[in-house]
């Protein structure tokens, strides 16, 4: 999965001393950032210290000390979250398998109360499709059985076909900016459940198979994923735009429905005929 070590410094490898106001008085650099004395210097930490944390030789790091990392690399709210995720891992059991996920009957409900109004999935932790309605399975992957959600063993897993897929990869007209977000919410996901084996080989596989998957990976990024554009060049109605957004119920956040809505009036039509056409 990953180490507190790997994301401080994929981190501190970001954060250039001219952006900070540090002074170095032309002298040559050999790392891309900051150095591990200057980090722990802005840190108000030991360099010692730091570099056992960083190494992951040190046993513990308090609140205070990670907060204090947190703010000398400019770390936003949700890259805060993780990197305390990282640092809760030492004391952590091994990995297990968690086993099929079953989706609250909460989110169902709200799904199938939805009807065919807009597309719309449910998602497990891993991005697995736990549900869909019709215009939802159309819109995505209308290339895949409508039940197959219903069965573990089938269930389409939303990164698998995005990286792997080659029509999946083909639907998508900002692959790269969709791509990073990917990647990076499955970051911020192992770092919520880093004993999850069934995550670790889905990261694992995606490492493997996919260059670009790997190269995002290597970057360190990590990012919640709630609202955002799609713009789509589906096979069956041509360029489609949407939003979309995603409501988490609080008892059950594990599972996401996200939610697909036109951002003109010829998507709106688009998506009309994709849903008349899928039924």
């Amino acid at each position: 999965m990953e180490s507190l070590g790997v994301f401080l410094k994929s981190r501190r490898d970001r954060v250039t001393p001219g952006e900070i106001g540090l002074r170095t008085y032309g002298t040559s650099r050999r790392v891309p950032g900051l150095r591990r004395e200057e980090l722990a210097q802005l840190a108000g930490v030991s360099a010692g210290y730091y570099t056992r944390l960083e190494q992951g030789l040190a046993e513990t790091a308090s609140r205070q000390v990670l907060d204090a990392l947190a703010r000398a690399l400019r770390l936003d709210d949700v890259e805060t979250g993780h990197l305390h995720n990282l640092a809760r891992q030492a004391a952590l059991p091994p990995m297990t398998d968690p086993g099929p996920e079953v989706p609250h009957p909460r989110v169902l409900a709200l799904l199938e109360n939805l009807g065919e109004a807009v597309p719309a999935l449910v998602f497990g932790r891993r991005g697995e499709v736990l549900a869909w309605n019709h215009a939802g399975n159309a819109l995505m992957a209308g290339h895949v059985a409508f039940d197959a959600p219903r069965d573990p063993d089938r269930r389409p897993s939303l990164p698998r076909m995005f990286f792997l897929d080659p029509l999946v990869r083909e639907l998508y007209r900002n692959r790269a900016e969709l791509a990073r977000v990917h990647v990076a919410y499955l970051r911020l996901t192992a770092g919520r459940y880093p004993t999850d084996a069934r995550l670790a080989a889905l990261i694992g596989e995606l490492s493997m198979r996919s260059d670009d998957f790997a190269a995002l990976w290597a970057t360190g990024d990590v990012a919640d994923c709630t609202v955002g554009a799609m713009h789509l060049l589906h096979p069956t109605v041509g360029a489609v735009s949407v939003d979309y957004q995603v409501w988490v119920q609080p008892d059950s956040p594990d599972h996401r429905l996200e939610i697909y809505t036109p951002k003109d009036p010829g998507s709106a039509d688009a998506l009309k005929i994709l849903t008349q056409f899928d039924r």
